[in-house]
């Protein structure tokens, strides 16, 4: 049996009544819903990020994100595609073969998913935990 450990989250109220950031975001006008809408997918920043640098088939995303059922994997792709942040391309051979990579769209949202790895991997280690997963960074 696999053992799930949640991450919880602990914060300290540092901030000032200056510092603090407005965080009312029911309009539909908010960045932070814009943004989570189109990468707030299960796995949709995992895809992105296996598609940073690279053209890779839907093979290999599924090895890249075992935990991702086929279905699950094909619905994040077409919706990462219908938000212009993939391009999908289909060569016309026996087997098909299908190849996915960043759009310019895609390409432009690579340092919000850096910050993320960053600021988990900090938050993991403030709390105990030794971040070792393969979501280093693809550039080294």
């Amino acid at each position: 049996m696999m053992q799930v450990r949640t991450l919880l989250w602990h914060s300290t109220e540092t901030e000032t009544a200056g510092d603090k950031m407005n965080l009312d975001c029911n309009s539909t006008n908010c960045p932070v819903v814009a943004t989570l809408e189109m990468i707030g997918g299960k796995y949709k920043a995992l895809i992105l990020w296996h598609l940073t640098g690279e053209t890779r088939r839907f093979g290999e995303l599924r090895k890249l994100i075992p935990q991702a059922t086929q279905k699950m994997l094909t619905q994040q792709l077409r919706e990462l595609e219908e938000d212009n942040l993939i391009i999908r391309t289909v060569y016309p051979v026996v087997p098909p073969k299908v190849e996915y990579r960043l759009s310019a769209l895609g390409e432009s949202i690579k340092p919000v998913l850096e910050a993320i790895r960053i600021w988990g991997t900090h938050y993991m280690k403030s709390i105990g935990i030794d971040a070792s997963c393969f979501m280093s960074d693809p550039e080294q």
